[in-house]
């Protein structure tokens, strides 16, 4: 019996989809340009390097957490043949999901090389056609964009395109879960309507104290798409005002939403999933998420793949992609890194809205790569980056 026809017994699903819950989420991530996968562990695109606590699998809707919609492993084209991926997010990351996909299949020979995204796209462009590179799993869209910009992918086949939202993806790549900008709050102190839901009120209309980790690769893509969609002059703006206000930095996300359970600071601008975190860790504590509209407060960017040029089996590479957005992966980035499923049939944890209900603005999410531009105008406007 191979590995695969044990899989459609259901046992190993099962098996995978319990023990998931509990994978290391210490050192978790999401976004260069936007890159929260790197920084302290995994490549240096920006993440908080997993250095806070190990986290377990009770709090924040994950126990009794039903078995995932969507389509299976199982029902998916088996992997066979010898497939090389550059991932640039972390193997403490997604290491045991691609160790369990490899694990389905007896002919199946995945090869994982680990570093920043950026640094992937460097290594591929620079290897030209000798690359072996068959699959980029990047933690951004910017990183993805940059690769399919400089001619290095190749088509996603439609019908696993298919499988995501339009504004995820792209003929080139192809979004495998996202993360959504918020404003994480002090829920003792403020209700949600105290909190504006427009990001270009704060600071004037809260009266809170506010935090941020303007060093860290999520927070400069939100600068970033602030400074796309409201200009150069509001942004600075809007930063000379929160310096103002004397806002406190934290060295990266998940230690600024910490710092809004610990009562240092009322509330703040981070991706939704570090929120999560603090609550896995600590199901009473104080912080809970608000969300702005349309505007660059609201960004939903995306971590996903794609097909390289030089893959020696494109139709293998499709297929291994399908599998990041089978069933198991999609619970699995949902209970284990906190991330917001990109397939409809499987729910974010957590008290969130959907992905439908977010009200997310209108942006080409491969522009937030651009942040040379954006660390002058914040270190401009006083910001120490």
């Amino acid at each position: 019996m191979t590995k695969h026809a044990r899989d459609e017994d259901g046992v190993d699903r099962r098996r995978f989809l319990a023990a998931a819950g509990g994978v290391g989420v210490v050192g978790l991530a999401g976004c260069t340009g936007d890159g929260d996968d790197s920084e302290g562990g995994d490549g240096g695109d920006g993440n908080d390097g997993g250095a806070e606590s190990s986290i377990g699998q009770i709090g924040s809707g994950r126990e009794g957490r039903e078995a995932p919609g969507g389509t299976s492993m199982a029902e998916m084209p088996d992997l066979e043949g010898e497939l090389t991926v550059y991932s640039g997010r972390g193997e403490f990351l997604v290491g045991e999901l691609v160790g369990y996909i490899e694990d389905q299949y007896d002919d199946f020979d995945l090869t994982v090389r680990y570093a920043g995204s950026t640094d992937h796209v460097n290594a591929i462009v620079n290897e030209g056609e000798g690359s072996p590179a068959d699959v980029f799993y990047s933690v951004n869209a910017g990183s993805l964009g940059a690769l399919a910009d400089e001619g290095r992918t190749q088509a996603m086949p439609s019908d696993v395109a298919e499988l995501v939202r339009e504004e995820f993806r792209t003929e080139q790549w192809i979004g495998t879960s996202g993360r959504a900008r918020t404003v994480p709050y002090d829920s003792s102190e403020y209700d949600e309507s105290d909190v504006p839901d427009d990001i270009m009120a704060y600071p004037e209309e809260f009266d809170g104290d506010l935090g941020w980790a303007p060093s860290y690769g999520s927070c400069q893509a939100f600068v970033t798409a602030m400074r796309l969609i409201e200009g150069e002059d509001a942004t600075r703006e809007w930063l000379e005002a929160v310096v103002e206000s004397g806002i406190t930095p934290y060295n990266n996300e998940f230690a600024t939403c910490q710092g809004i359970a610990d009562g240092e600071i009322d509330a703040a601008f981070t991706n939704h999933y570090y929120i999560q975190r603090v609550l896995d860790g600590n199901p009473e504590a104080s912080i809970a998420t608000a969300f702005t509209g349309g505007d660059a407060g609201a960004v939903f960017n995306v971590a996903g793949a794609a097909i390289v040029d030089t893959a020696s089996d494109a139709t293998l590479a499709g297929n291994f992609v399908r599998h990041l957005l089978s069933a198991e992966a999609q619970d699995y980035f949902a209970r284990s890194t906190f991330e917001y499923p990109l397939i409809p049939d499987v729910e974010p944890v957590g008290d969130l809205p959907t992905i439908d209900e977010l009200d997310v603005p209108d942006i080409d999410l491969t522009e937030l790569s651009d942040l040379e531009t954006t660390i002058d105008l914040m270190r401009d406007a006083g910001v120490e980056v």
